[in-house]
């Protein structure tokens, strides 16, 4: 099997422990390396390479429509050109605000936000968003139905 290495690119080893902690973020390293066939100290190194270099991240998700925000929504925005970055940056320290791509297309980001109720989503649009003076037009996408949301990905190679 082959080492990890430190420039990013995954072994087998690495994504099937990546794979293991995203299904059970808190399972001992004793019982993921007795089902690998490898020494707890090989795990425990794997994994600390892997925090180490950002590739890995163990955290709790908590799922917004179970928690008292069952509200949610995609904003596109459209930014002034020279304002896009700093748009982006007060748009990421918005609370209601869970998602924040550059993108390219018809808008110039993309922002998910959580919201208690319509009442909520109508504030946030209303005096928050349009309040930055980098953003010149939105179109809101409200969520009916998540379809999908899936946490368990990228660990399988290409």
């Amino acid at each position: 099997m082959a080492r990890g290495n430190s420039h990013g690119a995954l072994d087998d080893l690495d994504r099937r422990l990546m794979e293991v902690l995203q299904a059970d973020g808190r399972k001992p390293f004793t019982e993921i390396a007795a089902a690998f066939g490898v020494p707890e100290s090989t795990i425990r190194a794997r994994y600390k390479g892997l925090v180490d270099r950002g590739a890995l991240k163990v955290i709790a998700v908590a799922d917004p429509l179970k928690v008292g925000y069952p509200l949610m929504a995609m904003i596109g925005v459209r930014c002034t050109p020279a304002a896009l970055l700093t748009t982006a940056k007060e748009l990421e320290a918005l609370p209601e605000v869970s998602y924040c791509v550059v993108v390219a297309g018809a808008y110039d980001l993309l922002i998910e936000v959580v919201c208690e109720d319509n009442e909520a989503l109508l504030t946030f649009l209303t005096e928050r968003l349009r309040s930055i003076a980098g953003v010149l037009e939105t179109e809101t996408f409200v969520y009916l139905r998540i379809l999908k949301q899936n946490y368990e990905w990228g660990t399988t190679p290409t």
